[in-house]
């Protein structure tokens, strides 16, 4: 969320901004946050007036009583209890103000970095560099759908029947790499100084709104209004809320998070080619990282995430390139994002696997987190996070791009994970 001060201050850069990432009426709509800030600061002006004139009136009264001066004293009396009351109208109309600029402030996406290219969809984002050879295969080479149902390690039809579409069953060596995967992941993730976590799948109402997947995202998240609980779409939600409301301390900074879960998305239907087989899930397995950083420190901290997660790819011996994703392409919460995507030999195309997103101060504002430096003084922090790795994606890559006549080989660094070095 955007602060009313910087608003203020940067009107015409911030009005740059969203006109950057095409969002609608900004003009307008940052013209009404500016008019009701000013009413909100007017109306807690005159309650506090308000206030004061109540108190004054109020130590008075004994003093006039005393004195014997008891009409002027009823008169004190009167303006006390006049004066309180239109505290009390003016707080109740501070308090619909600031639920009204609160809920048109969530409504307002973070600002572009000026290093991020206008653009309307992900046919606009930048290519900024590729690495690695792409594979060639043998004439019989097949899609991972095929592969799967030839080696029987993913059942798409089996998780239909119990679940619907979008659930796949892992089995056998199927099983086995995905659980490679995510151990392997999470041990290059402590390697690199991350701490982990196993969070909860469930979710609040105000860790939705702390890290922005409320109201934005409400549509995509599977919800149970018995609970009134969330599905996360993303480790990123429950990680990063463990520092909702939290003033830390600067010889803490930073924090560096990273776990496991399954992610759950409602948005996964659409047919064609583009979402067949692992290409697109409703659930999912995926290692994220997360990190808190102070304002100074975040730019090399996400250049050094992206590096992290490309040095995952290296390993897996998968060509990848990075995207600098387009303003039309950012996520709501995002000022800075890098996509890394895998090259899927037998699809001929490229896959997404990761974004890594720097926003800023943005969620910190919605989080109430801050810290305190070393010269007492409070400001907010900026938070990151990055895939590190989606598994469905990833898995399609290996088992399309090491194919063979005898089998699908598995990366080495994998292999001390599954027990085996081919599915065959």
């Amino acid at each position: 969320m955007l602060l009313v001060s910087y608003i203020s201050e940067n009107k015409a850069e911030v009005i740059e901004g969203l006109q950057k990432r095409h969002f609608e009426n900004p003009v307008e709509t940052i013209d009404k946050v500016l008019l009701l800030d000013e009413s909100r600061r007017r109306a807690q002006k005159d309650r506090d007036d308000a206030l004061a004139e109540a108190n004054k009136s109020a130590k008075e009264i004994g003093m006039l009583m005393k004195s014997g001066q008891k009409e002027k004293a009823e008169a004190a009396k009167a303006s006390a209890a006049e004066n309180k009351q239109k505290a009390k109208d003016l707080s109740s109309t501070v308090a619909e103000l600031e639920e009204e600029l609160q809920n048109l402030l969530y409504q307002i996406p973070n600002i572009p970095h000026p290093s991020v290219i206008e653009g309307y969809s992900d046919e606009d984002n930048e290519v900024m560099y590729e690495k690695g050879d792409k594979p060639t295969l043998h004439s019989a080479s097949k899609p991972h759908w095929d592969l799967i149902e030839k080696y029987d390690i993913i059942d798409f039809e089996l998780g239909n029947k119990v679940a619907g579409a979008g659930f796949p069953f892992y089995k056998g060596k199927g099983a086995r790499m995905q659980r490679a995967l995510i151990s392997f992941f999470l041990d290059e993730a402590v390697d690199a100084g991350y701490t982990e976590v196993q969070p909860p799948i469930l979710i609040n109402e105000a860790s939705g709104y702390g890290t922005g997947q409320l109201p934005d995202k409400e549509g995509q998240m599977y919800y149970m209004p018995a609970d009134d609980l969330y599905l996360i779409p993303t480790a990123e939600v429950p990680i990063t809320n463990i520092f909702r409301g939290e003033l830390l301390q600067e010889k803490d900074l930073p924090k560096k998070m990273a776990g496991h879960t399954p992610c759950f998305r409602r948005e996964a239907g659409s047919w064609g080619a583009h979402v067949r087989g692992l290409n697109r899930l409703h659930q999912f397995d995926k290692v994220e990282i997360v990190e808190v950083q102070k304002a100074e420190d975040s730019a090399e901290a996400h250049e050094r995430m992206v590096l992290h997660v490309e040095m995952l790819l290296q390993k897996l011996n998968l060509p990848y390139r990075r995207l600098r994703l387009c303003s039309g392409d950012l996520s709501f919460n995002a000022n800075l994002c890098f996509d890394l995507e895998v090259y899927s030999a037998a699809q001929e195309r490229w896959l997404e696997v990761s974004s890594i997103s720097n926003f800023g101060n943005f969620q910190a504002n919605r989080l109430k987190l801050r810290f305190r430096d070393n010269n007492k003084k409070t400001s907010l922090l900026h938070t990151l996070n990055g895939s590190a790795l989606a598994l469905p994606r990833v898995l399609a890559a290996i088992l399309e791009n090491n194919q063979t006549e005898k089998g699908i080989l598995v990366p080495e660094v994998l292999q001390k994970y599954t027990g085996f070095d081919i599915i065959d």
